[in-house]
């Protein structure tokens, strides 16, 4: 098979991408999972069970993650107060640091590969995204439909 297919560019793209994150996080004592988990937990709180499906991620990573994050101090969990079956996730002082500092990552990510890109080479970029998102969404990829 060749090397230069869709699938195959968007792997290895990714898999570079989450080195490079795992190896930034990792000077810190953080992994990727936990930065990208931070930045997705709301100052108000955020409902343990929206932020798997917010974020793309399975509930059993996700609960290794929030335990390992609740082990580091980085989150509390408290009881909703409307509704008493649901945990709210909390940032504490020390997660809120961590989640400043990996969205200076993110951004200096971002700054850095639009120094090297054109804005329109950036726009088909996200519209190629795009497609391919709502080919799979509609599941037009391997249906014969």
């Amino acid at each position: 098979m060749q090397k230069h297919t869709i699938d195959h560019t968007l792997r290895a793209t990714w898999q570079a991408v989450a080195k490079l994150y795992n190896e930034e996080a990792g000077k810190y004592g953080a992994t990727m999972a936990v930065a990208f988990t931070l930045l997705n937990i709301d100052k108000k709180g955020t409902p343990s069970t929206t932020l798997g499906p917010k974020m793309g991620m399975e509930a059993t990573s996700l609960s290794r993650t929030l335990k390992k994050m609740e082990e580091q101090k980085l989150i509390r969990r408290e009881k909703h107060q409307e509704d008493g079956r649901s945990v709210l996730i909390f940032l504490t002082d020390l997660g809120i640091e961590m989640r400043n500092l990996s969205k200076e990552k993110v951004i200096s990510f971002n700054e850095n590969v639009n120094k090297n890109l054109d804005a329109e080479k950036i726009a088909h970029f996200f519209e190629v995204s795009e497609t391919i998102l709502n080919l799979i969404h509609q599941r037009k990829i391997f249906n014969k439909n």
